[in-house]
């Protein structure tokens, strides 16, 4: 096992082809002469880090993106970025507060209205609170955005 995270940490490929050191393009290259446009992804934390670089490698990719964020500027100023490199990229954004049961029930209706089908969810989005925060649920800050939020999206979904 320790032989195997060095290899990790080393960047070294593993026995799918990649490594630590393997970019989102990298991963992706082969299905760039499918043209996925019929697959539609959301991803959630996808205003910034890795998020951010997942939304922009699919929708290159060719997939219709949905990036439900808190900050809408934010996630309009990722939108515009990936715009800018792929002008016929379909992003679509939602409001999506994780911690309120109110804004993800909302979030699930509007994307289901959409009539679009969902092929991948990626939970990326998390958050970290220092101090003792409550969520309007009432519930722990952290644990209300990184895990309650989870419980109830993927059901409502599906």
């Amino acid at each position: 096992m320790m032989k195997e995270t060095l290899k990790y940490l080393a960047g070294i490929a593993g026995p799918s082809g990649f490594g630590s050191n393997s970019t989102a393009e990298q991963v992706t290259q082969d299905c760039s002469s499918s043209k996925p446009s019929h697959l539609t992804a959301i991803i959630t934390g996808a205003t910034s880090g890795i998020g951010a670089e997942t939304a922009r490698v699919l929708a290159k990719r060719g997939l219709r993106v949905v990036i439900p964020a808190r900050d809408l500027k934010r996630a309009g100023e990722v939108k515009d970025k990936i715009h800018k490199e792929n002008p016929q990229a379909e992003i679509i954004l939602f409001k999506l507060d994780l911690n309120s049961f109110a804004s993800i029930k909302k979030f699930v209706s509007e994307f289901l209205s959409l009539r679009v089908p969902l092929n991948i969810l990626i939970n990326n989005a998390g958050k970290f609170c220092k101090n003792l925060e409550f969520s309007e649920d009432n519930y722990e800050m952290t644990f209300a955005t990184n895990y309650l939020g989870w419980f109830l999206i993927r059901p409502l979904l599906l």
